[in-house]
């Protein structure tokens, strides 16, 4: 993409790099406000419906949520009500992420070709098919066709909303927006674990589709992404669609040309497919969005995530109220995290999550050594306690939206599905290998395990501060120019 000077001769020719994305700014106003990062002038905005089109988004984010934490609280009674197995009912619970891993293929593609606000019209369809099944279900062949389904749904959703976002929000506020879909997943989970402890599981399921049903309604009051219009050459909606999301006031000419500019640079090139992705030009963005997911779950998040529970009783504390701490302590820090990636930057967000994910790491296994050599035993359960609250806390802060948040920035608009599509296969392949092999790598030593893990953190760092760019504050088209210059 060139990154030169553009005017627009019936604007007055106005310089290209005066950006219309800053928030605060009244309609039916002309104010002179700096931009911190380019010191930019801007004129006449509002991001009213930017914040309405993230809230109908991260509708996609609680019922993703929702799904994962679904298994938990409903286990017992499904489990007595359908008479199953244990067998039976495990491969209920993890037949979830087997759905994500495929429709981690196909979620690219329908993001592309019908659509952001279309793909996540798909997802929510499929997810509610997906929980009436579960509903209806009399014994364990349509539960587990019900579970698949809301897992192939909410593949779709973890690519789709967060690219939705970043392609909407302006640039000084897109890693918060962002950062909202991580928060609604917690947010899905935790409401899923308390309300199933009181309803039924087939009522809960029930109530799972409600998101979907907001999600629908809600993207009749906003605008599909501009960027995607301006892709597929719908060019009345294209500037129809931009202009309602700065405001009826706003003088969107400078940015109009710079995303026209880089669409018509990027549609240059040939349609991509998946081996594409390995020339040249776009293998940096594939290593940093493969690179951060591996890390994600290799750093062993979905293994302390799912038992938690066993963990704390293993060290000797009770598995209740270390669950419940551990509930209330992901939200506000995860607010804390969206807060941030705005102010200090993806990099160094990640980095100190990382850095904070090892301590924690660490203290649970000294905790294990010391249980295991009989030493300090009074201290066990302290050491277990502390150092899963910090590793979480951390994570919350940063890695857990940091690499969705960075991965929905990075790929050029022309193999961002096919990118998208690769990512969210490495990251739903990689939270199964980490899930499954949990228990055998507790078996084998847990203090080794979390030892392992804290390793995985060290790299992680390593491999941000090597090669990973910082994108706070710059548009999708300067980071595509910063990648591939």
């Amino acid at each position: 993409m060139a990154i030169g000077q553009s005017t627009d001769i019936e604007n007055g020719g106005i310089n290209r790099h005066e950006e219309l994305e800053q928030p605060f700014i009244q309609p039916k106003r002309v104010v002179a406000h700096e931009d911190g990062d380019s010191g930019n002038t801007i004129k006449n905005g509002s991001i009213g419906m930017v914040l309405l089109s993230t809230g109908v988004a991260v509708c996609g984010s609680f019922q993703f949520g929702i799904c994962v934490g679904y298994s938990a609280p409903s286990q017992s009674a499904i489990r007595k009500d359908l008479r199953l197995s244990i067998t039976e009912y495990s491969m209920f619970g993890s037949i979830l992420s087997i759905g994500a891993v495929l429709g981690a293929f196909t979620s690219g593609k329908i993001a592309d070709s019908l659509g952001r606000k279309g793909a996540m019209r798909v997802s929510s369809v499929i997810c509610t098919a997906g929980w009436l099944a579960i509903y209806f279900a009399q014994g364990a062949t349509l539960l587990d066709i019900g579970r698949f389904l809301t897992g192939y749904g909410i593949s779709s959703f973890s690519y789709v909303v967060p690219v939705f976002i970043a392609e909407i929000a302006p640039k000084n506020l897109r890693g918060g927006l962002a950062t909202l879909n991580q928060l609604f997943i917690i947010l899905g989970a935790s409401f899923t674990f308390i309300i199933g402890t009181i309803l039924s599981w087939r009522t809960l399921s029930l109530i799972a589709i409600l998101p979907c049903i907001i999600l629908v309604l809600g993207q009749w009051f906003i605008p599909e992404s501009p960027r995607w219009l301006a892709k597929v050459g719908r060019e009345e909606e294209f500037e129809v669609a931009l202009q309602r999301l700065h405001g009826k006031d706003a003088d969107v000419s400078g940015e109009k040309a710079e995303i026209q500019e880089y669409i018509v640079t990027s549609q240059s090139l040939p349609k991509a497919n998946i081996l594409d992705l390995f020339q040249r030009r776009y293998i940096r963005s594939v290593i940093i969005g493969v690179g951060l997911m591996v890390f994600q779950q290799f750093a062993g998040i979905n293994g302390v995530q799912f038992y938690a529970s066993e963990t704390f009783e293993a060290a000797g504390f009770s598995g209740s109220i270390g669950t419940t701490a551990y509930a209330c302590l992901q939200v506000p820090i995860t607010l804390l995290g969206a807060f941030l990636m705005d102010k200090s930057g993806r990099r160094v967000l990640v980095m100190v999550s990382a850095a904070g994910m090892f301590i924690g790491s660490i203290l649970v296994g000294i905790s294990f050594s010391l249980k295991g050599d009989g030493l300090l035993l009074d201290w066990v359960p302290i050491l277990a306690v502390s150092g899963v609250l910090v590793y979480v806390a951390f994570f919350s802060i940063g890695m857990g939206a940091g690499p969705w948040v960075i991965m929905s920035e990075i790929f050029p608009i022309n193999v961002k599905g096919v990118g998208g599509s690769l990512v969210v296969f490495v990251n739903w392949s990689g939270a199964w290998v980490v899930s499954y092999t949990y228990n055998s790598l507790m078996n084998w030593s847990s203090s080794g395990t979390y030892y392992l893990y804290g390793a995985v953190c060290v790299l992680t760092i390593l491999f941000v501060a090597k090669v990973v760019p910082e994108t706070k504050g710059k548009t999708l088209e300067e980071i595509q120019a910063s990648l591939n210059p």
